[in-house]
């Protein structure tokens, strides 16, 4: 089975959802932003800190790719790992199953509220969300093979529809 990759903008339910299809399939679940944490012993928002966007980015970037290369169940991606084009290519591979995670900005603000988890959206979520999403709604289209809304919905609601997903392809 290919690995099943979430993808999506801050506050779409990728590590909720994510938990919940690992749990579904019995496999494991990475959290590529879990595991930046973990490796740099630092928050995000720390590590933002320490290194800035693009010193953050090149990690990113080293963790998602080791993460893709060796699990075979669900990863969840930062939302901004799509910015990488050596992810966006391996995102291509069919060891991978993409599945583009799609959420509103009312949706979404409610969800992140004004989180200092979130870096690049402390100051003014919803301005700096609306800006985020419409540089990277092509590259998460690009990268996905299934998009499903999030949207007043449930994780596990998300998660039942993704396995249907899942059914077809197989």
């Amino acid at each position: 089975m290919p690995s099943i990759v979430l993808i999506g903008a801050p506050g779409c339910g990728k590590s909720s959802i994510g938990k919940i299809l690992a749990s579904f399939l019995q496999v494991s679940f990475t959290d590529t932003d879990s595991a930046i944490s973990a490796e740099q012993k630092s928050t995000i928002s720390e590590i933002f800190a320490r290194v800035g966007e693009a010193g953050f980015r090149e990690i990113e970037r080293s963790v998602v790719l080791h993460a893709l290369a060796t699990n075979n169940g669900v990863v969840a991606l930062g939302g901004g790992s799509v910015l990488s084009k050596e992810i966006r290519q391996e995102l291509q591979s069919p060891r991978h199953q993409v599945i583009f995670l799609e959420v509103s900005l009312s949706n979404a603000v409610n969800r992140i509220g004004r989180s200092n988890d979130r870096p690049l959206l402390v100051v003014d979520p919803a301005k700096k969300w609306s800006e985020l999403v419409r540089d990277r709604l092509a590259m998460y289209q690009e990268c996905a093979d299934h998009t499903v809304s999030t949207n007043n919905t449930k994780p596990t609601q998300v998660a039942t529809k993704i396995m249907t997903y899942l059914s077809k392809d197989n």
